[in-house]
């Protein structure tokens, strides 16, 4: 199976110029600036038109749930499971799945599973093991034992600090799990990040740097989400990422009338203006979880759900309406949660050898015009092509 996309302009997420770029099965293969086709060949191959368009990576969305998050209303507000084109749609070849709040009806065997699915799918799938509560739900005794052993487990996570919804844990619980996910990376070979969901709560990351300030185990370890959840925990966030941390922006936290939410493409602007360096910052969609909006007595006012479409419209407004150039827009999506989740070898770039996970955009809108997953076109013109198992049926 060989692929052809002819004079395209190549973002790697940085910029390369006018390309052609060779895909063979599942990998890219070749990028030059012409590649002559054969006058006979033995292979099929389809040659795509890169008129007006730009290459970039596949997105690496990094916080997903894949099997439905949510149920701080009860029962009727669990949120459902993400289809195949919900995730393609928008450009993502690559999910990491997590639990949420709900560690009790979402559980992780049913996590490992959604995950290998969505890959015989077509995408790339990961998985973090546990959920918001300590101790950690797992599939194995322990989570560092998960990560060594579960090919698909590649951290802990996301485990809630700074929210009345956490079991509350103490700087010693949150040290422990970051020590069993860096071991249990070390003795994979897999990132073994801890990720953690941080509430609005006074705290903020206040742990985090009582952890670092001991010096044993670095800022890297801990990946902290949903930064932009209030103005003061992206200031906070900003010292984070200063310090050597990495942090990550929820495209699908938008601000509300009391002003408390940054936007999430406003603040990628304004870690940057405040000198974070730029592969510090990573950017995912917390899709199909939650998005719950409760009073001062912790009671839910309104439920909303996370959406996978809102890292691509994230990325559009912090080109067009934050003047933030493409290349520097795309390595929240790309090239860092490759960097953090140690799948560089695999992911992130436009480099012959990685997997040919990419994104066709229209160059005057930055609409997707056609998404590449491991090779695949999972996406063309604009509409899926591939669809899940039961999507079809419904």
């Amino acid at each position: 199976m060989l692929k052809i996309i002819k004079d395209i302009e190549v973002y790697s997420p940085e910029y390369s110029g006018k390309k052609d770029v060779l895909l063979i099965n599942d990998k890219i293969g070749k990028i030059s600036d012409n590649i002559d086709l054969p006058s006979v060949s033995f292979y099929d191959i389809e040659v795509i038109s890169g008129e007006d368009k730009i290459l970039t990576p596949g997105f690496i969305d990094g916080h997903v749930h894949i099997t439905g998050g949510g149920g701080e209303g009860g029962f009727t507000t669990r949120t459902p499971e993400a289809m195949l084109t919900d995730i393609t749609s928008f450009g993502i070849t690559t999910v990491v799945g997590c639990l949420g709040t709900d560690g009790t009806t979402r559980h992780m065997a049913a996590l490992l599973a959604k995950a290998r699915a969505l890959e015989e799918e077509g995408i790339t799938t990961y998985i973090y093991t546990g959920s918001y509560e300590i101790p950690t739900r797992n599939i194995t005794d322990n989570s560092r034992n998960d990560i060594i052993l579960i090919d698909k487990i590649i951290g802990i996570g996301e485990i809630a600090i700074s929210d009345h919804r956490s079991a509350q844990p103490t700087t010693q619980d949150i040290l422990r799990l970051a020590a069993e996910a860096r071991v249990g990376g070390m003795l994979s070979g897999k990132a073994g990040v801890l990720h953690l969901h941080v509430g609005d709560g006074k705290r903020k990351l206040s742990q985090l740097f009582e952890i670092t300030n001991i010096g044993e185990i670095p800022p890297e370890q801990m990946v902290p989400t949903h930064i932009n959840r209030t103005r003061e925990l992206l200031y906070d966030s900003i010292k984070y990422a200063k310090s050597g941390g990495y942090v990550d922006i929820t495209s699908s936290i938008k601000p509300v009338l009391d002003g408390s939410i940054v936007k999430p493409s406003t603040a990628l602007k304004m870690m940057l203006i405040n000198g974070v360096p730029q592969e510090k910052i990573t950017m995912s969609s917390d899709g199909n979880g939650s998005s719950p909006e409760f009073d001062s007595k912790g009671n839910l006012l309104r439920l909303g759900v996370g959406s996978l479409r809102d890292n691509h419209s994230e990325f559009c407004d912090a080109v067009f309406k934050e003047n933030i150039p493409v290349d520097t827009a795309l390595m929240p999506l790309t090239s860092n949660p490759a960097d953090v989740l140690k799948l560089s070898n695999k992911k992130g770039r436009i480099q012959p050898g990685l997997d040919a996970d990419i994104i066709l955009m229209n160059k005057e809108d930055l609409s997707i015009d056609t998404v590449i997953a491991k090779g695949k076109v999972m996406v063309k013109e604009g509409k899926p092509v591939v669809f899940g198992t039961f999507e079809k049926l419904i």
